[in-house]
């Protein structure tokens, strides 16, 4: 099966329907996928960059076993259709096997490991989860002191399942690693160890030992989910902030699975290789480095439990992709600017066909110049965790649009809208006309677990449909390709990850000096955007912004919502029913952000302007006093996300436009 090379090959995909036979779950699409060739490798787990080469492997009959004993594990416990399964974990292959595993029986819940312990209790709270999966006390690692903090805190939690990391040590060296994290529980709890540190009405069970002792031929539990059925719950709307459960149910994941595949074609499928740095928290990972290749019979390479932030990863990466021939991999703009300043040198790396980018806007230099010295193709996509994850890509065969997140996939419907003040339909965008993008399709979730939350994310097209207001501003071009022109919603994107700006703002107005507060983000050419705080302070009182620096430390738990930025101002833009008005704060960001680059990259006197363009969004004129400086600022603008011109003084000469792609 070739794979998609225009909007007429996602049309004729579409003319045959989706397939009548299409899995009920996504543990028979598991399993249909390890059927093409059981003795194939499906999943490969190294623990650390400098040992790469010795990694554990599992074939395809050895992953639907351990699957399905993680799922009669889990039964065991108590687990039915509508019980919450939590996983609090780094990138493992048992995160794999809870994964699917859990979704084989209950609801799988994905709480991201990096937030502290509060939010954490917070989420499993909002969830209700019953059974919460995470890792032991080990030594060097944080995860469980800030698990364990909360367990007293949530009602709802019957049974504690810990994953020990000694049980990934080399066979000789797993004895000591052992030991090493019965002293760590011995250290932190005492005599009484682990138990002592958990409720008495939770219980607790060694992962390891529990799931050896089920059956791994066939689930024990008689009922089998069907598409209806709710599969996961995923946290979305930023890291920090009120919980925001987005509800998925088996055939929103099956039917992404299957167009992403249709999409995609031969490039995965049997004999191909995928590499897993992602976080395993996060739809990306769980969807395109996991149950899209699952379900058609790849290997899936999970690389270190912190993935691309596992030390030396990185900077081993060519040699990952030589030793385990790897085809592709998907990953953030922010990796691909590390893996820019790594080179390739003797690493043969021709097995890649292509890498994935999603998650923020990518620099359309950063784009280029990747291509440039690695020779691989970057294909751009967009998604959601709401649309299960894939609602558009750049064609693997055909054009790549620079600057575009692409075609839609198949059995998705996907446009752009025109809506009136109150968010209500208007008519369809006309090609290349900007406005609300909205998607439809089996793919689509059910809606948030908060019913207040649903409040104005559908949209009634006048066609018998339910329809998606993704939030985000954007154009279809005359032939399919779709182009991201704004975000309406206000999250501040750092590296992948969203950050609710209300958390910031919540938090700096209960100073007591504090007026008003809004939280922007700020281009950064390695995070994407990074979080700044403007404030106008009370009449009569007095702070600076190293007291506000200080009184926020108190109250942002999250690190990466912590402001990298504080500006006091007299007044606070605003509109003119007299909100906030972000754009002009986002604006001033900026316009010093780039003439920040500039000034790094030893360019002074420069003059920066932005211009907000309703066909491509946000460009920049740069005003140069000397022409030989044209080379360098074209570079340092490149590393941000914004077409740009560039004019010299003397000559008025100006460069191409740096997104003329589009």
């Amino acid at each position: 099966m070739k794979a998609v090379a225009n909007e007429r090959d996602v049309l004729a995909i579409e003319s045959h329907g989706q397939p009548a036979d299409l899995p009920s779950s996504t543990y028979e699409m598991i399993c249909r996928g390890a059927a093409i060739n059981p003795s194939a490798p499906a999943l490969s787990f190294f623990a650390t960059a400098e040992d790469y080469t010795n990694a554990e492997r599992w074939t395809y009959s050895e992953l639907v076993r351990d699957i399905t004993r993680t799922a009669n594990m889990l039964s065991r416990l108590g687990v039915q259709r509508d019980t919450v399964v939590a996983y609090v974990l780094p990138n493992l292959p048992e995160t794999h096997f809870v994964v699917w595993g859990g979704e084989a029986v209950g609801i799988v819940c994905a709480i991201n490991p990096l937030l502290e312990g509060d939010a954490i209790g917070e989420l499993l709270n909002a969830s209700g989860a019953s059974v919460l999966v995470t890792l032991a006390p080990y030594p060097g690692t944080d995860l469980w002191p800030k698990v364990q903090s909360v367990l007293r805190k949530v009602a709802s939690l019957k049974h504690l399942v810990l994953i020990n990391l000694a049980d990934h040590a080399p066979g000789e060296q797993r004895f000591a690693a052992r030991m090493l994290q019965r002293g760590e529980c011995s250290r932190l709890h005492g005599e009484e160890g682990v138990r002592g540190a958990v409720p008495s009405h939770i219980g607790i069970h060694d992962f390891g030992e529990v799931v050896a002792r089920e059956p791994g031929m066939e689930l024990c539990t008689p009922y089998r989910m069907n598409r209806g059925d709710v599969s996961s719950y995923f946290c979305t709307g930023g890291t920090t902030g009120l919980p925001k459960i987005a509800m998925r149910r088996h055939g929103n994941e099956v039917a992404n699975a299957w167009s992403a595949g249709q999409f995609l074609g031969e490039s995965v499928g049997p004999g191909k290789t995928i590499f897993c740095g992602l976080p395993l928290f996060h739809v990306n990972a769980v969807m395109v480095t996991g149950l899209l290749p699952l379900s058609r019979g790849a290997h899936v390479v999970i690389g270190t439990p912190q993935g691309y932030r596992g030390d030396g990863v990185v900077q081993r990466f060519w040699d990952i992709v030589e030793h385990y021939r790897i085809n592709f991999f998907s990953g953030v703009p922010t990796l691909y600017g590390s893996l820019l300043d790594v080179p390739v040198g003797e690493c043969d790396i021709g097995s890649l066909e292509y890498g994935l980018c999603g998650a923020a806007p990518m620099s359309v230099e950063l784009l280029r110049a990747f291509h440039a010295q690695t020779g691989i193709r970057i294909l751009e996509g967009y998604g959601l965790t709401e649309g299960t994850c894939i609602s558009s890509i750049n064609p693997p065969l055909g054009e790549r649009r620079v600057g575009s997140i692409g075609l839609r996939v198949p059995g998705q419907a996907m446009k752009a809208v025109m809506v009136d003040e109150a968010g209500r339909y208007v008519r369809d965008c006309v090609a290349d006309e900007v406005g609300q993008l909205v998607i439809s399709g089996p793919n689509v979730f059910i809606g948030y677990m908060r019913p207040e939350q649903n409040n104005g994310i559908w949209l009634d097209l006048a066609d018998g449909g339910s329809w998606l207001n993704t939030g985000d501003l954007g154009r279809c071009d005359a032939n399919g390709y779709f182009w991201l022109t704004g975000r309406k919603k206000e999250l501040i994107i750092r590296g992948g990850h969203n950050i609710d700006p209300a958390a910031i703002e919540e938090a700096l107005h209960r100073h007591p000096a504090v007026q008003i507060a809004a939280a922007v983000g700020r281009p950064d050419m390695h995070a994407g955007e990074l979080p700044v705080a403007y404030i106008q302070l009370k009449p009569g009182t007095s702070a600076n912004e190293a007291e506000m620096a200080a009184f926020l430390r108190d109250e942002i738990s999250e690190r990466a919502a912590f402001p990298k930025g504080i500006r006091i101002v007299e007044a606070m833009p605003l509109t003119g029913v007299g909100k906030i008005f972000k754009p002009a704060l986002r604006r001033l960001e900026t316009v010093d952000a780039l003439r920040s680059a500039l000034v790094e990259a030893g360019i002074e006197g420069a003059t920066v302007s932005i211009a907000d363009d309703a066909l491509h969004g946000i460009s920049v004129h740069v005003g140069l006093l000397d022409s030989e400086l044209e080379p360098l600022a074209a570079a340092a603008l490149g590393h941000f996300p914004f077409s740009f011109s560039i004019a010299v003084a003397q000559d008025s000469k100006s460069s191409v436009d740096g997104n003329s792609a589009s």
